[in-house]
């Protein structure tokens, strides 16, 4: 996407008191020139125009102008003209139809067909539609020789040799079992049948050039004659500004002379009817099919349409056209799908057979898919660059969200009421990975849910109270375990709750699990086992890795119990897997200055399975990181999400292996 750029010009207003103009006035703008990009020589000719003002008529042009009616309805112009003027999807414009087709209301629906046969009796369609409390008085007047409004359609150069144009069968002010679609879909085919009957509009533009310092500014006006079939297709406009009489020769001193700056813009958001333009052009569907597709486009999340019918593609659609890009495809392009469109219509007038067609469509689609599956990583590959790595199980289903409170970080969304994969709560910002503002709830929450209660104190608001229901074994005996609160910060028994949950989780964390019976074993890492979590990956070693390293047991509480270092320097029990814990002997920490895992504050690192060849590899400039899983080299990648954009990291090349690692995170993993 091109920058914008500055661009400038003049332009000049001349009012007319003594034609009673007073709020009116003629603007005049850069002729010939145009705009110009370079802001000194826009200041050179202002300053120009500003010593000699005196402007000078050079020429007048008055001419003619016709505006034609449309040609009659065929399909893709019903869903082209219902998305622009009545806000319709295409797929919703063709079932409304067709309820109106089924009912005898309008023709069939579904024709390429925008010529009527010489032997269509327009006329008795009209006198149908003479009676109607809207357009009736227009119908009318096309009927009345007098009026010399009535034209035969246009040839619109398409016959599908099946079926007419679309136009309405049957007269009706509106039906009760009609909703308001189904009114404008009726009306916009009764109108538009009646304008592409009726004379073409007659306007008169006029343009003048002036000469101010040797620099051609000129200005264009429009006046509307007669409007013709403008009077009842009120889906087009045509106008302009009206322009005095001016002669040529005439002189004049602007009333304003001004510098004018702008910046260039991009061309807008394709909207649907636009989309189906271009879809009718390069041949892909047909008039039956076409709102299908753009269906399945929104459906499969390629794309979004906004309240305007404007497509804005998704990170998924992006990152597919990417992948495909990336492996010499150009399946994201209309070519593929405009080829079997024209073999298929081939087929149709007999010029090919079925099965020849069909045949080479299957070898052409069976070499794709090989070569596709052979190439997956180029995909998987470009879905890494617009998606955020997650940790979330693949069969975790999604839980009902509740809004909370506006996000104060951002100011863009919500901060809403989830619940984490490991049962747990948390409040986020919707905005996620954008915005990462995040409440954590205390771990001892059993349920919680947003209420309609709003905190008084907390800003900014609304911020909703939350209906909390605590684990009893998991609180102290003083708590309820009923509690409504609020997440803004006003709330003193949620703030001692959370610093209780932070406390025990500290403490499970970092001190080793003592036994009433037993004598206490104790992990260098000082971490106990409990039950399996698969939340985060794991990295391990084999005893002997560290054959020459040698670190006694330590007991954090200095007790003089017999302690007795683990096999794998960790008491024994169940095997978790939440912490990146890298199982060692007690003896392979000689040469460690720290208790691996474990930073000096006491906290456990996310990152201890990074072994240490590839802190070594990293760091010593060979620019390779072992993957600590399979021991394969890594690949080095650069994120494009909103929130890491510009943020290098490693992977694994295995598509199957999920070890990954940011760069700027290797020199703090040890």
């Amino acid at each position: 996407m091109k920058a914008p750029r500055r661009l400038f010009g003049c332009k000049i207003c001349f009012s007319r008191p003594e034609l009673q103009l007073e709020k009116f006035c003629d603007i005049f703008l850069f002729g010939r020139r145009g705009h110009l990009f370079d802001y000194s020589s826009a200041v050179v000719i202002y300053e120009m125009c500003v010593h000699e003002p005196m402007a000078t008529v050079q020429n007048v042009r008055n001419q003619e102008k016709l505006k034609y009616p449309p040609y009659p309805l065929s399909t893709v112009e019903l869903q082209k003209r219902a998305s622009r003027c009545c806000r319709m999807s295409s797929e919703h414009t063709m079932k409304v139809a067709e309820e109106l087709y089924q009912a005898g209301f309008i023709s069939y629906p579904r024709t390429e067909t925008d010529s009527f046969s010489p032997n269509t009796d327009l006329h008795a369609i009209v006198r149908e539609q003479v009676d109607h409390p809207d357009w009736g008085t227009y119908a009318q007047r096309l009927l009345n020789p007098e009026e010399r409004l009535w034209r035969n359609p246009s040839n619109g150069g398409h016959d599908d040799k099946a079926h007419p144009p679309i136009h309405p069968t049957k007269f009706s002010t509106g039906e009760n079992n009609w909703s308001p679609d189904h009114k404008k879909v009726y009306e916009l085919v009764v109108r538009h049948f009646l304008a592409c009957c009726s004379q073409p509009a007659v306007g008169a533009e006029t343009t003048v050039e002036v000469d101010i310092a040797g620099e051609q500014f000129n200005a264009s006006g429009r006046v509307v004659l007669a409007k013709n079939y403008l009077d009842v297709y009120r889906y087009d406009s045509w106008g302009g500004s009206l322009l005095p009489t001016y002669t040529i020769g005439q002189q004049f001193v602007p009333t304003s002379l001004t510098l004018d700056s702008g910046v260039t813009r991009p061309p807008p958001l394709l909207a649907e009817a636009d989309l189906l333009s271009c879809m009718d052009k390069a041949g892909i569907g047909t008039d039956a099919t076409m709102h299908e597709h753009i269906k399945k486009l929104l459906d499969r999340c390629y794309a979004t349409k906004d309240a305007n019918s404007r497509f804005s593609p998704t990170n998924l659609g992006e990152a597919l056209v990417m992948g495909y890009d990336e492996m010499g495809y150009e399946l994201w392009k209309p070519y593929l799908r405009a080829m079997m469109e024209a073999d298929m219509k081939s087929v149709s007038v007999g010029t090919k057979s079925k099965a020849q067609v069909l045949e080479g469509c299957l070898q052409q689609m069976k070499a794709c898919f090989l070569d596709a599956r052979a190439n997956k990583v180029k995909l998987l590959d470009a879905m890494g660059t617009f998606f955020a790595r997650s940790n979330r199980p693949i069969n975790e289903t999604q839980n009902t969200i509740e809004v909370v409170r506006p996000c104060g970080a951002c100011n863009d969304s919500e901060m809403l009421l989830k619940r984490r994969p490991n049962g747990g709560f948390m409040v986020g910002c919707r905005g996620f990975p954008q915005c990462r503002n995040v409440v954590w709830l205390p771990g001892s929450l059993a349920e919680a849910a947003v209420t309609q209660q709003i905190c008084p104190t907390c800003v900014p608001g609304p911020v909703y109270k939350i209906q909390f229901k605590f684990n009893r074994r998991d609180i102290p005996p003083s708590f309820d375990v009923d509690h409504l609160g609020c997440i803004g910060g006003c709330d003193d028994v949620l703030k001692e709750l959370t610093e209780m949950s932070r406390f025990q989780h500290h403490n499970q964390t970092t001190t080793p699990a003592r036994s009433q019976s037993q004598t206490q074993t104790t992990s260098t890492s000082g971490v106990r086992q409990g039950a399996p979590r698969q939340d985060l990956p794991t990295g391990s070693r084999s005893t002997g890795q560290f054959a020459n390293q040698h670190t006694p047991a330590v007991n954090p509480q200095g007790r003089g119990q017999s302690q007795t270092p683990s096999a794998v320097g960790v008491r024994q029990g169940t095997p978790r897997q939440d912490l990146h814990t890298v199982f060692r002997t007690a003896s392979q920490f000689a040469n460690e200055q720290q208790t691996p895992g474990v930073n000096p504050q006491g906290f456990r690192s996310t990152h201890t399975g990074l072994t240490q060849n590839s802190r070594n590899a990293s760091s010593s400039g060979a620019g390779q990181v072992l993957c600590t899983t399979c021991g394969e080299a890594c690949i080095n990648r650069t994120a494009n999400t909103e929130a890491n954009r510009g943020r290098k990291f490693y992977k694994c090349q295995n598509p199957g292996c999920g070890f990954f690692v940011w760069e700027d995170e290797l020199d703090n993993v040890a």
